[in-house]
Parts: structure tokens; sequence; C-alpha cells
């Protein structure tokens, strides 16, 4: 980046003016990378902890199973509504400073919430839980795109996302066994535990933000209004369509995980609870094709990568209609692996394709991500209870489908390396 336009983009006035990026494989983009790994897991894990625990929490609290996922339901609305103003904040105080605030007050709350006496505080620490954990997705591809050569930022984004990929399977794989040992809340607890060590090691490790200056620290009259920010990035029909992968993809990839386990469980496999609970293990699957998207995207574009991760996507659900376990379940990984190097690619491409607010940029992507969640992975029950895992299947299959058009349509690389 040359000194003129450093200077020329809200909040780079006052930056090193040869500031360019850490460079690929130095000590500081190491740092860096593993700091953002940590935070995944710090965010995520507890994010997604207590869907490994529903049924206890349903026992404890005599409430049904529906009522019972709220507990999830509450934490990642929390997360959308919270996105937005986490990203003034981030404005104002600066990336990491804004990070380190909110995975402390999340982890404390993790720490406090498996404690709740009643059904109703639980969810409203849930929510408060979610708003706080808002603050690492809404920001972190922002810092990543301001910190990083911009040759090597999908490969940084893609190791954001193995982390939480990572912390998603942490989640439910130690709060389930630690339940059946003890009970749902040391199993929370301790996911919260674990938590608050990555926490610790995130603020350890990141590095000071050099390719960004606070709100507070620059010129007058230089900065563009919230609604002028988010304006610009809502107008743009290239932003619309990385907006819609999120929207589109998160939806359908949720509603699978929500009902698999209904197909796993009944005719033709009648696997039995405790193995339908090891399907979570694909997000290994995930964890490592985000890592490797990243890696093709900076050799062949992004454009390429990701119709290639969403066709593994949709081929992946079409092989989870085959009657024969094996099949299903390397479907089901092929629908992991496709959709989590999906979802790197466009948060990555999301943090550069900005040209003004890329916090704001950011944070409109993690909130098309989270209503996606909320709606499809809702309508995905609807078509299950209708047309059984064929109706299912189809919509998630479809829902790629139009991301893949929208991408072929508006996403056409207009210059070399986008």
């Amino acid at each position: 980046m040359t000194s003129q336009n450093a200077d020329a983009r809200p909040g780079r006035a006052g930056a090193s003016v040869d500031w360019t990026g850490h460079v690929h494989g130095s000590a500081k983009y190491r740092r860096l990378l593993a700091g953002l790994f940590f935070a995944g897991i710090a965010t995520f894990a507890q994010l997604y902890s207590p869907q490994a625990v529903l049924a206890h929490i349903a026992d404890d609290f005599t409430v049904g199973a529906a009522d019972a996922a709220l507990v999830v339901s509450t934490s990642t609305i929390g997360l959308a509504i919270g996105v937005i103003p986490w990203s003034v904040v981030a404005d104002r105080v600066g990336r990491v400073r804004a990070m380190s605030i909110a995975v402390i007050a999340a982890t404390v709350f993790g720490l406090l919430v498996p404690f709740a006496p009643t059904f109703p505080l639980l969810l409203t620490g849930r929510f408060v839980e979610g708003l706080m954990l808002g603050g690492v997705p809404a920001i972190a591809i922002a810092y990543l795109s301001e910190e990083i050569e911009p040759r090597h930022a999908a490969r940084a984004a893609g190791t954001y996302v193995a982390g939480t990929s990572i912390g998603g399977l942490l989640g439910r794989l130690v709060a389930g066994p630690v339940a059946e040992l003890a009970n749902w809340r040391a199993g929370v607890f301790t996911v919260a535990v674990l938590c608050a060590v990555s926490a610790a090691l995130f603020i350890a490790l990141i590095p000071h933000p050099q390719g960004f200056v606070p709100r507070r620290a620059r010129r007058p009259g230089i900065d563009s209004s919230l609604i002028g920010l988010l304006r610009a990035n809502l107008q743009s029909r290239r932003m619309l369509a990385l907006y819609a992968q999120g929207f589109l993809l998160m939806g359908g990839f949720v509603a699978l995980y929500n009902f698999l386990g209904f197909r796993l469980a009944a005719e033709p496999f009648n696997l039995p609870q405790s193995l339908v609970s090891l399907v979570f293990v694909a997000y290994l699957a995930g964890t490592w094709s985000s890592a490797q998207a990243g890696i093709l995207a900076a050799r062949f574009g992004r454009w390429s990568v990701l119709l290639l991760s969403v066709g593994t996507m949709i081929g992946g659900v079409l092989l989870t209609l085959s009657d024969s376990l094996p099949f299903a379940l390397i479907g089901v990984l092929l629908a992991t692996a496709g959709f989590f190097a999906a979802h790197a690619v466009a948060s990555g491409w999301t943090g550069t394709e900005a040209s003004v607010g890329r916090a704001q940029a950011s944070s409109l992507y993690n909130l098309s991500y989270y209503a996606g969640s909320s709606l499809f992975g809702w309508l995905g029950g609807v078509f299950f209870v209708t047309w059984g895992w064929a109706g299912t299947a189809g919509m998630v299959a479809g829902l790629a489908a139009v991301a893949a058009l929208l991408t072929v349509l508006l996403l056409r690389p207009v210059r070399t390396g986008t």
C-alpha cells in the first residue's frame, strides 16, 4: 500500500505511511494467526457448548426440547444484534482492544451462566453472553485485512475460520461427556474454563495493530458516520452477494446439522444416540478445509475457490440422501468441508472488498450469517416434518445453489487476485 492511499482511508490516518502488513512467515504474522485462532476457540466453544447438553437442560428445568434449544438461539441472536455496535466500538478504541474487551466479558458471563438458578435467568445470561461474543467475529476479519499483507489475507482468514471450527467442535465434545459424568452445569462450565485459557492466549499473542488508528486519535473531519459506512457497504452489489453467501450457506449448514441426528437415528440407520453425537467430529473436515481454502484462494483466486467450495457442499448434501451409511457419512464430511471453505473465502473477501467501513462490512456479513442460521435452521424442520430428510437436504442444496449462482453473476473477478 502506498503512502497516498494509506492516508486516504478513514482509520489509516496517523498510521505509518510505509505500513503494508505483516509479512507471511514473520514472527508477528505467526503470532497474529495464533492469537486469532485462540480467539475463535474462545468464542465458538462457549457459544455452542449447550447444544451437546440440551436434553439435560430440558430435564433440569422441566422444559420441552424446543424451549431448551432457546439456550443456543438466544446467544446467537445476541451475537447477531451485537456485531454492528461492536464495529462502532472497534472504530473508537481500536480493533485489538475491542476484541479483548469482548472476549474477557464473554468469558466472565460464560463462567457464571451455568449456575443460573432459573430458566429465564439462564436465557438472559446466554443472550448477554452472545452480545459480548459478537465482538470477535465483528472485528476479526477487518483486523486481518489491515494487518496482513493483502496477498496473504485470504490464507490468514482461513486460519481464523479453522479456529472457529475447532472451537465449535470442542464446545460440543467437551460439554457432553462431562455432563454424562457429572451434570450439564459442570459440562458447560468446563468449556468456559477452556475458553478463559484461550482468551488469555489470544491477549498474550495478538500483536499491537499498526494498520488502523482509533477514531479518537484521528485527525478531525476524515470519518464517515456509522449510517454512511453501512450505506456504502449495502449499496455495493458485490458486498450484498458476499453477505448472501453467509446468509444462505450458514442457514443450510445449521439446518443440516439440526436434523441430521433425526436422520441417523431413524430407519434405515437406527444409530444409538451415543454414536449420533459423534457426527460433530466431522467438523474437523471444516478445520482442514478452511485453512486450505485460504491457501488455494491466495494462489488461484477467491472466485474459483468459492465456487468449488459451494459445489463440494452441494455434492456432500446430495450424498446424505443415500441409504448406505458410509456414503451418507462421506456426504456429511464433504458438506462440512465445503461449507467451512466457502465461509473462510467469503468472510475474508468481505474484509478486502470493502473500500470503507471494514468493521461494518464484516459486521454486516456476520449479521447475515446468523440471520440465515436462525431462519433456515428453523425452516429446515418444516421441510423435514413435511417431506422427511429429502426435503431438508433439498432445501440445503437449493440454498447453496442460489449462493453459487450469485457468485457466478455478481462476484466474477474484476482484477487480478480477486
